[in-house]
């Protein structure tokens, strides 16, 4: 199954049945609701999913966005915050994401559960790997604090998002619907890579799931966190689905598949039939960049 994510289009919308029927035109069956849909989106929304014109497959946390918010801004409620008032915020928005979720028949919401307080490393490592520094003693020196400075204050902010988790667990269960953890591309945000494992252990019952954000991972790749394909092939048996985007080395993401550095190829054996593919790409490219990013990924993985 492959859908395409409203982030490409929702911002061009004021009416979310013509926002979806711009999708289905482009030859997609189903879409994903992403992070900028407004309040005033959903009617049309409805319309278009109770008049049979377009499958909505997954849903991607906040949707809708919280009432006076006009942008995406799937972290504007952190899981992992310490602030009560935000992870109550955090739950509130996420069970209605829930409710739209199971109105429009979707499968699964995808979350970003949120980041640990410290001081911000990506952005500059990023800096450092675009000038050709990654080899240099003041990288190996910003991953090694890094690393540690994230372990260090980890604890406390992984158990204020996991116990939030449980309770969006139960009402998931309940409303038949999945949750697909995502891969982040700030080194910041949780879980961590080598944290995964562990994580999934925690979340046992086939309701959390992987969600993998493939221009994310690159990234991390890129940054020398991880092995992209290992990674997957590391987390198979809890994929879900994933978000599907390439990369301009080394950190523009959302460029439209075959239009950068990830080989897809190389992940063609971690894909399933049932896995869910969303193309989620940014708001700037042209429909025909959409159309010859969704050949590609078909050209390589097959049309399931």
């Amino acid at each position: 199954m492959y859908a395409l994510s409203t982030c490409w289009n929702s911002d061009r919308h004021t009416d979310g049945r013509a926002m979806l029927r711009e999708i289905r035109d482009l030859g997609f069956e189903f879409a994903e609701l992403s992070h900028g849909i407004r309040l005033s989106l959903v009617p049309g929304i409805l319309e278009a999913v109770d008049a049979g014109e377009i499958k909505i497959c997954t849903l991607h946390n906040f949707c809708p966005l919280p009432l006076g918010v006009s942008r995406a801004a799937p972290n504007l409620f952190k899981f992992t915050s310490l602030d009560r008032r935000e992870r109550e915020n955090a739950l509130r928005h996420t069970l209605k994401t829930l409710e739209l979720a199971e109105r429009v028949k979707a499968s699964l919401v995808v979350l970003h559960l949120g980041q640990v307080d410290m001081r911000e490393y990506t952005d500059k490592l990023l800096e450092l790997v675009a000038a050709g520094q990654q080899d240099t003693p003041r990288y190996r020196r910003l991953c090694a604090e890094l690393e540690a400075r994230r372990e260090a204050v980890k604890e406390r902010h992984l158990e204020a998002a996991y116990e939030l988790l449980r309770q969006i667990e139960e009402e998931a269960r309940r409303r038949g619907l999945l949750l697909g953890i995502e891969n982040r591309e700030a080194l910041e945000e949780v879980p961590f890579e080598s944290d995964f494992p562990f994580f999934f252990f925690e979340f046992r019952g086939g309701v959390v799931r992987y969600w993998h954000d493939t221009g994310h991972a690159q990234i991390k790749e890129n940054l020398g966190f991880i092995q992209h394909a290992m990674h997957l092939e590391s987390l198979a048996g809890e994929l879900a689905g994933f978000h599907l985007h390439d990369v301009e080395f080394p950190g523009r993401d959302h460029r439209a598949p075959g239009r950068g550095m990830i080989d897809f190829a190389a992940l063609k054996p971690f894909v399933k039939p049932e896995h869910i593919k969303v193309i989620e790409l940014s708001p700037s490219l042209e429909r025909e960049e959409v159309v010859a990013g969704y050949a590609h990924l078909r050209a390589l993985w097959g049309d399931t």
